[in-house]
């Protein structure tokens, strides 16, 4: 009987030429080797050849190789949950088929969750002709979570996870979404994990950027983005009760995932569309919007999301215009330097009626201005926002009656 690979590497790949050609030759070039390590790999309905390459590959890899191949799901989480139902390893590893491993990646993040025992493992990712997250790799961590480190904005599934894990709790993708499956998947994974390690002296990952235009994170309408900030709002709820955990992990789906709705493109959208991303929003705003969540952000992000759950519409393009311009705001620095106001539009227009503490810049983005006194400024902009928040509630109880 063969030993239980340490890594089942699952591949679901759609129209992957000839980025795979690069992709499985950094599977066959790991140094953990090829006895540690099983790949399923899944065509889904690809035309360009990516099934025939793959059993071309599973003929002479020197790792088993299971090749499955299917009518085209629509997405990546149909594959991904075939090859997890295949898979064997003590581990899984998702890997998109237009990107690449590091050669130690495999070894390094096998070695960190063997040690640490740990239940995720993220290995550093580097863009190849498109971004990729940073604020996360400053240090390679044994043990950590979601709440102590700045693993929220990394919820691509390209992690370690510990096999066990996921079957204990019967996590799989889900397949009614079209984008961000993978950011509830791993959140949820990060929720559940008995820690999370974080390997950054080595670059285990890189995220390949296509030429051609068929990048699935590229692809898909506003409302599906408004489908993935629903479901990732609704699973941290669930697994998080109210309060500053919550809040701090809700600020990820509002800032990644809500807010470039009310960006740059907002101003070239139809009436139509802005009427509807209002629509969109507004349960989302009335069931998770906190002053938790509101203190957390920078002021032009605060004041674009309270204008949002105000259902302000004919105040935001003045705000995204300003934004988008980067234009540089005055900064009011009152109350002998401990509160500093940064004017961005509407600010103390009383038509506008918007409070002065949605303006307010918390100790982070104030240190930035001369005259700015640390100390006072965090609690008044708690209460206010608190204050600013009743107010909201009782225009809805109003507006309800």
């Amino acid at each position: 009987m063969a030993a239980q690979p340490d890594v089942s590497v699952i591949i679901g790949a759609y129209e992957a030429m000839p980025y795979l050609i690069e992709c499985l030759s950094s599977v066959e070039a790991q140094t953990i080797g090829p006895r540690r390590i099983e790949v399923v790999a899944v065509d889904d309905g690809s035309t360009d050849g990516t099934g025939e390459y793959l059993e071309e590959f599973a003929e002479r890899a020197p790792m088993p190789v299971l090749v499955i191949r299917q009518e085209n799901s629509g997405g990546p989480s149909g594959p991904r949950n075939v090859g997890l139902d295949k898979a064997t390893g003590r581990y899984v590893f998702f890997l998109d088929a237009d990107d690449r491993l590091g050669p130690q990646a495999l070894e390094r993040m096998v070695a960190m969750a063997d040690r640490a025992g740990t239940d995720v493992v993220l290995g550093k990712v580097e863009g190849v002709n498109r971004s990729a997250p940073k604020s996360m790799w400053g240090a390679t961590v044994e043990r950590t979570d979601v709440f102590t480190s700045n693993i929220k904005f990394t919820l691509s599934a390209q992690k370690l996870f510990r096999r066990e894990l996921l079957e204990r709790h019967g996590m799989r993708f889900d397949e009614s979404l079209f984008t961000g499956e993978d950011a509830l998947f791993t959140m949820e994974a990060y929720l559940r994990a008995d820690g999370v390690s974080i390997v950054a002296d080595h670059t285990s990952y890189y995220l390949v950027g296509r030429d051609d235009g068929k990048q699935v994170t590229k692809s898909g309408s506003y409302t599906l983005r408004f489908d993935s900030a629903r479901a990732l709002t609704d699973l941290i709820a669930e697994h998080v009760p109210a309060g500053g955990r919550r809040d701090q992990l809700m600020v990820r789906p509002f800032l990644v995932t809500l807010l470039p709705q009310f960006g740059p493109k907002y101003l070239t959208d139809g009436e139509e569309v802005r009427r509807h991303k209002f629509e969109l929003a507004a349960p989302l705003m009335d069931a998770h919007w906190t002053e938790g969540v509101a203190r957390r952000l920078k002021v032009h992000e605060r004041l674009r999301l309270h204008l949002v759950a105000e259902q302000r519409p004919d105040l935001l393009p003045a705000v995204v215009e300003c934004v988008k311009a980067r234009k540089e705001v005055t900064a009011l620095v009152e109350k002998r330097g401990r509160r500093v106001y940064l004017a961005y539009p509407h600010f103390r227009d009383p038509a506008a009626g918007i409070p002065d503490s949605v303006y307010l810049a918390g100790p982070r983005e104030a240190r930035t201005f001369p005259g700015y006194r640390e100390g006072g400024a965090g609690l008044f902009v708690r209460r206010a926002v608190r204050k600013a928040r009743s107010v909201w509630r009782a225009r809805g109880a109003r507006a309800a009656a």
